[in-house]
């Protein structure tokens, strides 16, 4: 029963493997694109749950013990946490973390460099422009990909 709460590696290695996985994905994702979780697609979804199988065994080395898996988790969850708060408190962490947003259309005309980059199609775009009720990209006086995935339109005043 005793093998059961007690991590069959050090603390402090379980410690530092759960920190190093969790700052890989956070800077894996974080340069690869501003999607949102409700926008990702199978491709996207599939490639998280194979990440995340692929990293379980750099998380638990050779520990399957209710302890360390909780250790593990309790790191996970607090390392988190500080990060929220430091990006919270300083906005030149936060830009390098969440990234800045990207202007798509200026004054009716398209940035397609801008879209490329961040890897936005049209259909996306025209998705979002009818979203915010608007019918063509003439009729925008600025749309944004923001840091959370979301763009947001401001239509041409009339």
């Amino acid at each position: 029963m005793e093998h059961l709460w007690i991590p069959d590696i050090p603390v402090a290695e379980k410690i530092l493997r759960s920190v190093v996985v969790y700052l890989f994905i956070l800077l894996a994702f974080r340069f690869t694109g501003k999607r949102q979780v409700g926008q990702l697609t199978p491709f996207d979804l599939v490639l998280l749950l194979i990440i995340s199988n692929v990293v379980q065994n750099a998380v638990i080395g050779n520990d399957n013990s209710l302890g360390g898996g909780l250790l593990g988790a309790v790191t996970i969850l607090a390392l988190n946490w500080g990060v929220v708060e430091i990006s919270y408190r300083f906005k030149s962490l936060r830009r390098v973390m969440t990234g800045e947003p990207t202007l798509l259309i200026h004054d009716g005309k398209l940035l397609k460099g801008h879209m490329d980059r961040e890897r936005i199609t049209m259909e996306d775009l025209e998705a979002a422009l009818r979203k915010s009720g608007v019918a063509s990209v003439d009729q925008v006086r600025f749309a944004v990909l923001e840091e959370n995935g979301q763009i947001s339109v401001i239509p041409k005043q009339h």
